[in-house]
């Protein structure tokens, strides 16, 4: 994946990202860390085209996060899982499927239940969202966002309202997608996750990138700040 930001700066009622700068290219697996209100999921909305930025310019393999071939390219799962009440699991795909990708009734079905089993979760399609785990919701998430034929997939603290086992178990189905082909930014503070999962680090601190490397930085850090965020997390 190769990802250039050009100063790209971000307001709501303050300016929540400054001024960031980024070039990488080679790395498939990118964690975005840092403490509550240090920019980090904003900066995963913006990257993923949820969002444009107040200023500045972002580029993802070379395509502008505005353009609809690369929001065709991309999938988002959100800190809730997002799916549709009223529908069945298997519905919530398969709805998206043929709304938005033009899939007849069989081939998004046949697409949905593939992405299902690959999450697990072939036991459980024909329930609605409030009738299974918020563990098995977010896996549901997970396969609709790999069903789109999404090249990246965005996931913003995808565990945060889940206990530390269905944590786990979410965390577990996602290592388990490393060797699809797909690329992830994702947002966590679950630092296991970050140095099984992750080949590229950003950490954020008041809305810059203040430190960023491979996982290792996490044990060498280099400021006070990702040194005490450290002391604070592991």
């Amino acid at each position: 994946m190769k990802i250039e930001i050009k100063n790209l700066n971000h307001n709501y009622d303050v300016n929540v990202l400054k001024n960031i700068n980024l070039k990488l290219e080679g790395y498939d697996s990118i964690a975005i860390i840092g403490v509550s209100g240090s920019g980090k999921s904003t900066l995963i909305r913006l990257l993923s085209g949820l969002e444009k930025p107040t200023t500045g310019e972002i580029k993802i393999n070379d395509l502008s996060v505005n353009n609809k071939e690369y929001r065709e390219q991309i999938g988002f799962v959100f800190q809730n899982h997002n799916l549709f009440p009223h529908l069945t699991i298997l519905e919530n795909i398969t709805l998206i499927l043929e709304k938005t990708r033009n899939y007849n009734k069989e081939e998004a079905k046949s697409k949905a239940l593939l992405n299902l089993e690959k999450l697990k979760l072939l036991d459980q399609i024909n329930k609605h969202p409030k009738n299974i785990s918020g563990g098995q919701a977010q896996r549901a998430s997970i396969a609709r966002a790999l069903a789109l034929n999404s090249n990246i997939i965005y996931l913003d603290e995808p565990t945060s309202s889940l206990d530390p086992i269905l944590t786990d178990e979410v965390l577990s189905s996602i290592e388990d997608l490393k060797d699809l082909g797909n690329s992830f930014v994702f947002v966590t503070h679950v630092m296991s996750f970050v140095r099984d999962f992750a080949d590229y680090v950003l950490f954020m601190h008041e809305g810059e990138i203040l430190e960023q490397g491979l996982p290792n930085i996490l044990d060498n850090p280099k400021t006070d700040e990702l040194r005490i965020f450290m002391s604070k997390v592991r």
